[in-house]
């Protein structure tokens, strides 16, 4: 295949050829998003909503199943595509006479990929609508290097949800204030109290509604900011994908299920600044609340230069860039493949191309290689803002507005050290903890342990100083200056945090120089007797 991008439009589906694209923007300039889809069939046509009946869809044609719900038929040979070790799902219908097949021409692979072009190539055909079968082709291993975090790589997925993880019918229920059960209602109710507040305790919202904190948060959300009605979502739905996404978050230290629902409620929090109010319109709120909430998911807990440097499969198959986020993007996307967890299923078609859109800029923008960039675009919004006389930022431009939030959806990913201390310590532990994780498994891999990922040299105060003089506060500065007064509190408490781990650094300096001298004077003492 050629390096060109080639869009098709085929029986009311658009298919993506090669690893880069070229789609239209809101303001309708074209760009070319590289390789960021591993799923190279996307439905995004659908039947017109009816109005009567949200929850029962009454498709004609029957979309990729959960993974849960394949089945492997081991007298049938698979399918396997060029670049990918992951699962090719294969539709079969022998009846269906629009059925197609899109296979890659010759290229010039060279070494080893010359052997696999050879016996590789991968097929899409719609599906029937009598009889569908789906074919999973056997799996391994995202990658030896990823260790303990017991991938499996299941279609486009890292992990495959536990019996433990799936949750029962009475767990998720509309018929719950907040979607999930709980064995504390009052507790949990007192708590969803301080949703519009900054510095929710995300940790007791996980054990309150029984370790869905995700789902509880953001189905609360939805239904807060009346984002079920405009968009015609069925709650079932809703629940049904937030759950399923929930299950997709790695048991990690810091990058899991607590975090995204943190980052998510703080977006939320963000996003009723009066200094926004009414800037931005439905679309772009659906498409910041739903970045927030999937753009951590299935993170194995290893950082994109990790996966990089050991050539794990996703790094080759995002071609080294935005590795992580482009996945989380793709699993995010691929879930709502399963009927019953799509929660696009009532957007009209355009709408739905411009939020997806929305969302990939936004998912992307948390790369922290982009961090410089990022700054500097928001530096020069605040430098060039203007304000209406009621105190409201104008955004008149589309490109203004995804600029503020993809600013503020960084804002949020990074907003550990702007909450209450004890939150804030406990975000540490877990960030760092995580961190040391990778240096073990790259000291045990001979590679060269990465920054702040040594647990024998690391000074956790010293890092988080540093973390915030260099990383945070300068982000939170310009956020409070383009949204001002309104996150002056925020500014306020990092700045009252920054200097608690200032002064824990010099006690534990301290700490280590009188060490030194005591061990200086043991040696003397030691050599003098000798």
């Amino acid at each position: 295949m050629g390096p060109d991008a080639v869009l098709f439009e085929t029986n009311n589906h658009l298919l993506f050829e090669d690893n880069k694209e070229e789609i239209e923007n809101n303001d309708g300039s074209n760009r070319c998003l590289g390789s960021q889809r591993s799923d190279s069939f996307i439905n995004l046509k659908k039947d017109e909503p009816n109005p009567s009946d949200l929850c029962n869809h009454g498709r004609l044609t029957e979309r990729l199943k959960s993974i849960d719900e394949t089945n492997i038929k081991g007298n049938q040979k698979p399918n396997r595509g060029i670049l990918s070790k992951t699962n090719a799902v294969v539709y079969n219908n022998d009846n269906n006479k629009n059925a197609f097949n899109l296979k890659p021409e010759n290229s010039n692979l060279i070494n080893d990929s010359k052997k696999i072009a050879q016996n590789s190539s991968f097929s899409i055909q719609k599906p029937s609508i009598s009889s569908t079968n789906c074919q999973t082709v056997s799996t391994k291993k995202l990658n030896s290097n990823l260790g303990d975090s017991k991938s499996t790589m299941t279609n486009i997925f890292l992990t495959r949800p536990s019996e433990s993880q799936i949750p029962k019918i009475a767990d998720i229920s509309e018929s719950y204030p907040y979607g999930v059960r709980t064995s504390k209602p009052e507790e949990l109710e007192d708590l969803m109290k301080d949703l519009d507040i900054w510095g929710l305790n995300l940790f007791l919202m996980d054990e309150l509604t029984e370790h869905r904190p995700l789902t509880a948060v953001a189905y609360t959300i939805f239904k807060q900011r009346d984002l079920i009605n405009i968009f015609q979502i069925c709650p079932s739905t809703l629940l049904n994908y937030l759950s399923e996404l929930e299950n997709h978050y790695q048991t990690v230290p810091y990058h899991n299920k607590i975090h995204a629902a943190d980052v998510t409620q703080s977006i939320h929090v963000l996003l009723n600044s009066k200094a926004l109010e009414s800037v931005f319109n439905d679309s772009e709120i659906f498409a910041a609340i739903f970045s927030a909430a999937i753009h951590d998911v299935d993170h194995p807990g290893l950082t994109n230069q990790y996966l990089i440097n050991t050539a794990s499969e996703l790094a080759l198959m995002y071609n080294d860039d935005s590795v992580l986020e482009n996945h989380h993007l793709a699993v995010a996307f691929k879930l709502l493949q399963n009927e019953k967890q799509d929660i696009f299923h009532n957007i009209p078609r355009n709408q739905r191309r411009s939020i997806r859109n929305m969302v990939i800029d936004m998912v992307r923008a948390t790369d922290m290689s982009k961090h410089m960039s990022l700054l500097g675009e928001l530096k020069t919004m605040v430098e060039t803002k203007k304000v209406a006389g009621s105190g409201i930022i104008e955004l008149d431009s589309y490109q203004d507005r995804i600029r503020v939030l993809k600013n503020m959806l960084h804002c949020a990913d990074l907003s550990n050290p702007t909450k209450p201390l004890d939150i804030y310590r406990n975000w540490t532990e877990r960030v760092m903890n995580e961190l040391f994780i990778q240096g073990d498994q790259e000291s045990s891999q001979g590679l060269e342990i990465s920054a702040m990922c040594d647990r024998h040299k690391a000074c956790i105060e010293k890092t988080q100083v540093g973390f915030i003089d260099f990383i945070v506060h300068p982000l939170w500065e310009s956020w409070s200056e383009l949204v001002y007064p309104d996150a002056q509190d925020i500014l306020d408490t990092l700045e009252k945090n920054r200097e608690w781990y200032c002064s824990e650094a010099d006690k534990k300096q301290h700490v280590d120089n009188n060490n030194n001298e005591k061990a200086q004077i043991t040696e003397s003492t030691s050599s003098a007797l000798n």
